[in-house]
């Protein structure tokens, strides 16, 4: 069995459980961190100076697992890669703190003598999410104005990997002209 379906995790109605230290490992409630599928958060030319800043807000509060940012940050990089190569920063603004739980349960003949049922349900830590508060941005990608449909269809395509609404605020950046001496 794979992991479970992503609206079991979408919801911030529970309490979350994030506290895990390598300075005090004793007073961590998380023992064991699960790995995290999300490593690059900077992609493209963060040296040059943009244009346009596009931000992809949430519209609404919302618990985001780190297998899903990570494939929308792949779908969004590889067609900006693919059609505007080193003419875009992108930038991934938040970060999967919160540890998930799960209480897995075994289902088939004399699956009752392997588990306790609801006794004990804690649950082992599984993987880790993002929680995001409505407006909050996302994903950050900076560019010229002549870029915005390539960047439009990079938003496209990452928000067809995650659950949830969102919508993409543009703002202008002021840019400094060289000097000529």
């Amino acid at each position: 069995m794979g992991i479970r379906p992503g609206h079991t995790v979408r919801g911030t109605d529970k309490q979350p459980w994030a506290r895990y230290s390598k300075k005090r490992p004793k007073q961590s409630f998380v023992k064991a961190m699960p790995h995290l599928s999300l490593l690059v958060y900077r992609m493209g030319d963060g040296k040059k100076e943009f244009e346009v800043q596009y931000d992809v807000c949430t519209h609404t509060d919302i618990q985001l697992r780190d297998n899903a940012l990570e494939a929308a940050r792949q779908a969004a990089n590889k067609y900006l890669e693919k059609m505007i190569m080193g003419q875009y920063f992108f930038l991934v603004r938040v970060y999967p703190h919160n540890v998930i739980r799960e209480n897995k349960m075994i289902a088939g003949a004399g699956a009752d003598r392997l588990q306790k049922g609801m006794r004990a349900s804690f649950g082992r830590a599984t993987d880790r999410a993002a929680r995001m508060r409505a407006g909050q941005a996302v994903f950050t990608f900076k560019s010229s104005k002549a870029n915005r449909p390539h960047i439009i269809e990079a938003v496209r395509r990452a928000r067809a990997k995650m659950s949830g609404t969102y919508a993409v605020k543009e703002t202008a950046l002021k840019v400094t002209a060289p000097a000529v001496a």
